[in-house]
């Protein structure tokens, strides 16, 4: 667990969202009643608010769950997006501050599409999306808050989408555009903010919901530095399974850090990543169903889809002393645990692959 989070018991779950640091519990924020608690800067109005009085904005809000109930496609959609923009494999770029403003300003078009394309959105007569027979506009924003409401928009519906790899969280919902829920004032070219009656007027359909980890954000500057520092895209890519250890790498960051087209044979066995590093006692466990089994077995996170994760192992002792070990998994016919910074380097075996077929 990352020191500077606190203990998972510190916050009290929120049905449907995610607790985060700094966010009070739902019976501090509702003074001792239950409900669900709203983002901060974006707390929902009372059941006469303009959300609970728009059936309009309800059905879509139906469809759009019933498209993607879990979220897990929006997710996609936005992580797909915001990589798309930042395109590690040819820039080595992974953080949203790196970005060109003209990029910025571009990522709402990406994200429109993208989500369009996944949920299958129709085009909208006037606004980007029809969606449950309603006119529906997307606005992006990297900050809660941050959505501009051109004046084409006015009066119309809103699907707010954010997202930050450096908090790590995504969200989407739906305002209505009308006047007293927008800034008085608007910039040069006539867009507006929400007030803070607009703010509190979303309806969330996922509230700080986890963007997939880019791990490069979570790791020291020094070792983000160490991983960056050869000239070798094979050397780029060992060093990040060295300093990244039981955290999930996406194939999104291996191409960042080796910045080649063939990436993904900086990873693999026959020369990858996965045999330079064998001898170092590191395992690379990828998204097969056999490697899952066994990263969960020893308490690691379960790589997904397009995921991998490194840990370095030790063989279990036959006569273990005063060492208590919780977990071990059993390959090439030992015991093999993770291993504690005091344990010598010992070399890993190969993780077991399934044999092709005869034909």
């Amino acid at each position: 667990m990352n020191p500077g989070l606190p203990a998972p018991g510190d916050f009290e779950p929120i049905p449907g969202q995610l607790a985060l640091p700094g966010m009070p519990s739902a019976a501090e924020a509702s003074g001792g009643t239950e409900g669900q608690l709203a983002l901060p800067g974006l707390e929902l109005l009372a059941p006469d608010g303009v959300a609970g009085e728009d059936a309009e904005l309800a059905a879509v809000a139906a469809e759009l769950r019933g498209l993607d109930e879990d979220g897990s496609l929006m997710a996609a959609a936005i992580r797909g997006a915001l990589d798309m923009l930042l395109d590690g494999q040819h820039t080595g770029r992974y953080r949203w501050d790196q970005l060109h403003k003209t990029e910025k300003t571009h990522a709402g078009t990406l994200v429109e599409i993208a989500l369009a394309r996944v949920l299958r959105l129709a085009d909208g007569a006037a606004l980007d999306y029809t969606i449950a027979g309603a006119d529906v506009d997307c606005k992006f924003s990297h900050r809660l808050g941050g959505w501009m409401i051109p004046p084409e928009a006015d009066g119309q519906l809103m699907l707010l989408v954010q997202a930050s790899d450096e908090d790590g969280t995504w969200s989407a919902g739906l305002v209505r555009a009308v006047p007293e829920c927008l800034s008085p004032a608007g910039n040069r070219d006539g867009k507006r903010a929400l007030n803070e009656r607009g703010r509190a007027a979303a309806r969330w359909l996922h509230a700080r919901a986890p963007l997939q980890e880019n791990v490069l954000i979570r790791l020291p500057e020094r070792d983000v530095a160490a991983i960056f520092a050869s000239a070798s895209g094979q050397q780029r890519v060992n060093e990040l399974f060295r300093r990244a250890q039981r955290m999930r790498v996406s194939r999104t960051v291996v191409a960042t850090v080796a910045m080649q087209d063939d990436y993904m044979k900086r990873v693999r066995g026959g020369g990858g990543a996965r045999d330079q590093l064998r001898d170092e006692g590191i395992v690379i466990f990828g998204d097969y169903a056999g490697d899952q089994v066994l990263a969960a077995g020893l308490g690691l996170p379960r790589p997904g889809p397009g995921e991998f994760v490194s840990a370095r192992l030790v063989p279990r002792p036959a006569e273990p002393g005063d060492r208590v070990y919780a977990r071990s998994v059993r390959l090439a016919g030992a015991d093999w645990l993770l291993a504690s910074a005091a344990d010598p380097a010992a070399a890993a075996p190969a993780l077991p692959r399934l044999e092709p077929r005869a034909r």
